[in-house]
């Protein structure tokens, strides 16, 4: 639409008209016989935009003024939609995590300090270039010189080695902290996953006894109307139901919860709209037929943690801080080389002439520590106190996995057995509610009795779906700690 637009041959109805199919307020001033159109468009799910449209009423034409107004931008960027199994939150996390990506920067720099460390193994090169201008008796005059020099270190204890090798220690040790930042937080995406699925599920039973509730509730309403039962009985079956619909809402705002918490984890806009692929979780009896016996798990996770790994990194690394700090017990050895010449000259009259010879010189020089105030001797002790130190921390990383997985392992064993008695229990109470229900609509039953059996029901049901994610969390746990890939 331009900016002025006329009509002819139709009143402001035909405005109106047409306004009124795109927005959502009219207002038509009778006295000026001008209308005011107010629309609020909401485009692409982030940002509100506010339209006026004003008509002016002539006796000939009609004067359209349409004003634009932008008003405010919600979020500013127009937001995704995603629909994710659990492997997908596992890669989008892995990809987009703000704190794994400091994670690698900080693994670049190392890498970048190893690799400039194998060029200490080099001799060092640098050029000098001077020009003097002087005045004397004799007049102007102008000189310079140029020269280069080379070092190189042939000998320092075996420092050299040992940076070296201890840079390269930490550039692999941090590869095995992602590692275990990636585990981490996987297990915190699984927590949080599980716990919308066992959410999603507990809503669709509760739809179910909604729809049940209501129904006993029009029942109930004919039954009392006909006087078959009691006022009292039809104000319990109108609880029931409003209360089977506030769990209902309960349930919803707790998986809309769930999903932010779950975007603050995958590191995801929380206005993008995430959904959630289940899998299928009916058979849950291969979680215990693949279950590996319980020396076997503490073996694996033994191999595989990255907090033992890590461990075993700080001791190595410490080791080479001692042997960095006795080599400050022995001689240091370098060689140098330097060539350099005069440039040449130029007097007051013009007259020119090299200034001296070429100049070479080769040298070699040791430095022997004597005497450095008990310095040296300080740090040496300070770097094996610091190595006894990753010594005892690997102990106790090895005795807290093998406590950790034994307790992962039956944690596992006893979730597996409170699954299948949750099982029974929730298949004996379903049944026995069906029964219920239908020997209430014969009058066979008290309202009490129907509405006790329910809650009996809905208790079991609850029961049945913590325990079944429980044992579905629980064993995914151990395969992180085994170092499996987690798979649903």
């Amino acid at each position: 639409m331009s900016g002025v637009a006329r009509t002819k041959g139709r009143p402001i109805a035909f405005a109106v008209e047409r306004a009124e199919k795109i927005v959502s307020t009219v207002q038509t001033d009778e006295m000026t016989d001008s209308v005011w159109v107010w629309v609020v468009s909401k485009l692409n799910n982030c940002c509100l935009y506010f339209v006026i449209f004003y008509f002016c009423g002539m006796k000939k034409a009609i004067t359209s003024v349409f004003v634009f107004l932008f008003v405010c931008s919600v979020f500013g960027q127009e937001s995704r939609s995603y629909q994710f199994s659990l492997e997908d939150c596992l890669r989008f996390a892995v990809a987009n995590s703000y704190e794994r990506k400091s994670m690698e920067l900080t693994g670049q720099s190392l890498e970048t300090t190893y690799e400039q460390s194998k060029l200490q193994r080099l001799p060092n090169v640098s050029a000098s270039l001077g020009e003097n201008f002087s005045n004397n008796a004799n007049g102007w005059s102008v000189s310079g010189n140029v020269g280069v020099g080379s070092s190189v270190t042939i000998y320092q204890g075996g420092n050299i080695n040992n940076t070296i090798e201890q840079s390269r220690l930490n550039v692999e040790r941090n590869e095995v902290q992602l590692e275990r930042y990636d585990d981490q937080l996987a297990i915190q995406i699984l927590q949080s996953f599980l716990t919308i699925l066992g959410n999603q599920e507990l809503l669709n039973y509760q739809l179910e006894v909604l729809n049940t509730s209501r129904e006993q509730m029009k029942q109930g309403q004919v039954r009392y109307k006909v006087g078959s039962i009691l006022e009292s009985d039809l104000l319990l079956l109108e609880a029931q139901y409003y209360s089977d619909s506030n769990n209902v809402v309960d349930t919803r705002i707790n998986i809309n919860n769930n999903l932010l918490d779950l975007k603050v984890l995958l590191s995801m806009d929380p206005t993008d709209e995430l959904g959630i692929i289940s899998p299928d979780t009916e058979n849950l009896d291969n979680l215990k037929e693949t279950l590996p016996t319980e020396e076997e798990a503490i073996s694996l996770a033994m191999d595989y943690m990255p907090e033992l790994r890590m461990s075993d990194y700080d001791i190595r690394i410490a080791e080479k801080s001692v042997d960095m700090a006795r080599g400050n017990y022995f001689p240091s050895i370098s060689a140098n080389a330097d060539v350099g010449m005069g440039l040449l000259s130029f007097d007051q009259n013009g007259n020119s002439q090299w200034y001296g010879k070429p100049t070479e010189s080769v040298g070699v020089s040791m430095s022997i520590p004597i005497y450095s105030r008990g310095q040296t001797k300080a740090n040496v002790k300070k770097s094996r106190i610091a190595l006894e130190q990753a010594e005892l921390d690997y102990e106790q990383s090895v005795l807290t996995v093998r406590q950790t997985v034994v307790q992962a392992y039956r944690n596992v064993v006893s979730a597996y057995n409170a699954y299948k008695v949750a099982q029974v229990r929730e298949n004996a109470y379903s049944k026995s509610f069906s029964a219920y229900n239908l020997q209430y609509q014969y009058g066979s039953i008290t309202t009490v009795d129907l509405l006790q059996q329910q809650n009996n029901y809905l208790n079991a049901l609850n029961n049945y779906i913590q325990n079944k994610y429980s044992l579905v969390m629980k064993r995914k746990i151990l395969d992180v700690y085994m170092g499996k890939p987690i798979t649903l």
